[in-house]
This record gives structure tokens, sequence and C-alpha cells, in this order.
């Protein structure tokens, strides 16, 4: 008598190679709605496509396209920036120097705009000191890597301590920019909600030749900590 274990039904469906029940079911599944559309699988995928898109550009990363020259001269109009929307959302707080997409409305205009964080909550920003430059929290920052050559750190002179949860902004091309300076008298003081920040702009994709990625400068490094803010650096 043959005394070898025979194959169980279970044991066909199972083996390595076989589809089982559960990939057929899958398949069948995709197969019969690409069917009720007009274009069958393309459509499909066309659909699938647009869709990670969308949830992509709704909860991780955003094109803003730079819609003036107050950022100039790192960023000219024209220029497409991808911005993290992920940067701010576990905890993380926006940082001296960092560029940033913001929804102006209310304060600034019914738009969203894009800026450099100057000062965060708790910092005493002051313009200027004798060599015109700005100093947060009593440590003068030199800004001539990003200010925009010809430009002064501000014609303007301000003396302010921005709340908490709050950012005090300013563009690069100074001359051209309106930014908290301008706003100060305004509700809320010019300082922006941290709230109401879209994202962090990480990176330029658009013209091909201006690619590049968005860094912190390092002139805000040595800035010391407002009492109040809770360790931004």
């Amino acid at each position: 008598m043959d005394t070898e274990a025979q194959p169980t039904e279970r044991d066909r469906s199972s083996h390595p190679g076989t589809p089982g029940t559960e990939g057929r079911s899958r398949f069948a599944l995709v197969a019969r709605v690409a069917d009720r559309l007009p274009g069958g699988r393309i459509t499909l995928s066309v659909l699938t496509v647009l869709t990670s898109l969308l949830l992509l550009n709704v909860f991780v990363a955003q094109p803003f396209e730079i819609p003036s020259g107050s950022m100039e001269q790192g960023l000219r109009i024209g220029d497409r920036v991808l911005v993290n929307k992920l940067a701010y959302r576990f905890g993380a707080q926006p940082r001296r120097g960092d560029v940033i997409v913001f929804d102006g409305t209310g304060y600034f205009g019914d738009a969203d705009y894009i800026k450099r964080v100057v000062g965060v909550g708790g910092d005493h920003v002051v313009c200027c000191d004798r060599k015109r430059r700005i100093e947060v929290n009593g440590r003068a920052v030199d800004e001539t890597a990003f200010l925009h050559p010809g430009d002064s750190a501000s014609s303007v002179p301000f003396d302010v301590v921005v709340p908490p949860g709050r950012l005090f902004v300013l563009g690069d091309h100074r001359s051209e920019s309106s930014d908290s300076r301008d706003h100060l008298g305004s509700p809320g003081g010019g300082m922006v909600p941290v709230g109401d920040v879209v994202g962090r702009a990480d990176w330029i994709v658009w013209p091909y030749p201006h690619w590049t990625r968005l860094t912190r400068p390092s002139a805000y490094a040595r800035v010391p900590a407002a009492p109040a803010e809770g360790g931004h650096g």
C-alpha cells in the first residue's frame, strides 16, 4: 500500500506559485472596476495616479509659484518651489531662517505668501544696530548670504517682541517686500500665527536650471534662545 500522504485540497491551493482565493478575488475586483470604466484599465490607471497626486498635494508636498520679487535673489518670479507640508506636523516648529509659505488671510491679504522666518515666539527683534544689522535676542545677524545685493537689513526701524505662537517674517529683497514690518499696526501686529503656516519651502523644482535645495542659513545658529521660546535655535 502506498503510505505516502496524499495532498489535500488545502495543500494544493496554498502551493507556492499557485494564486490563492484572496489573490484571485483582488484581481477579479480590479478587472470588474476596469470593465465598468470607459477606457478600461488605462482609465483606471490614470485615475489611480491622479488620486495619488491629489493625496500627495493635500497631505505631503505642494508646489508653490513665486509671485513677486520679494524673495530675490534666491527665489525669482516664476520659480516653483516644493513646500514640505509635513515639516511642522509632528511637534516640530518653524525655526529662524526657514523659508515658509503661509496663509495671510485676515492680516497680510487673502492669499498665500512666502517669506523667511526671522523671529519666533518670545524673540526680541530689533533693527538696526550700528552696523545696520538686525538683532535677535541681542545677537546681530549677518544676512549677507541671502539678502538681496544692495539692500539694507531694513529701511524701516522696528523693535518688537514676538508673541508666543507667532512668527516675525521678512522677505530677502527687503526694498521690494511687504512683510511683518508693514503690518505692525494691523491686527496681529504683522506676526504670522504658526497655525497658518502651510509648510516649509525645501526645493526649487522649476525651471530646471534653478533646481536646488533650500537650506536654513547658518546666520541664525548663534542667536540665543528667548526665555519664553522653549529652546528653538
